[in-house]
């Protein structure tokens, strides 16, 4: 993924506190990291970075929706995704990223790029199996209209094995 420099935030001079941050996330988001599993989305991202003397702690929130075909019908609906992630960013020799929670990056980085954080955030929000709402009532109407009403005698004749008809049949002879 090519870095934009709309998701690198430059942290080094921010004052201590909070600070919020606001993101528009599109379709065009998700083509940077080749991820076509939808048509659109419309999704917005909330970020609050809290600046510490030796840390950073970003809290992201995420609701929006996408476009989807449903499982079910293959309709193509709006499907509400919303999600959070909390991140610590802490300094060190090294970067690491190996911690899905924390963050290490080297003594001297001045920014850090949020891009990937957002991706996966909302990528786990999609749940595996979508269906529209409009498929669960379809699907239930279609189990109703198929289910037959059958008398306790249909069911009780269908029931009984020929081989113990002609049994039963011998017991009421006498």
């Amino acid at each position: 993924m090519k870095v934009t420099n709309e998701f690198l935030i430059p942290f080094l001079g921010l004052k201590l506190g909070k600070h919020q941050f606001e993101y528009q996330i599109n379709k065009a988001f998700f083509d940077h990291f080749e991820y076509d599993e939808f048509d659109s989305s419309a999704i917005k991202v909330n970020l609050v970075l809290d600046k510490q003397s030796t840390m950073l702690e970003l809290n992201f929130k995420h609701s929006g929706t996408i476009n989807v075909p449903c499982d079910v019908t293959n309709e193509m609906f709006d499907l509400p995704i919303k999600g959070k992630l909390k991140l610590i960013v802490r300094f060190g020799e090294k970067f690491n990223d190996e911690n899905e929670e924390l963050l290490i990056l080297p003594f001297g980085e001045h920014q850090v790029d949020v891009s990937q954080y957002i991706y996966e955030m909302i990528v786990l929000s999609i749940p595996l199996k979508r269906v529209s709402p409009g498929a669960k009532d379809k699907k239930a109407l279609e189990k109703l209209n198929n289910i037959e009403v059958k008398d306790e005698q249909e069911v009780k004749e269908e029931e009984i094995d020929p081989r113990w008809a002609a049994l039963k049949k011998l017991l009421t002879d006498k």
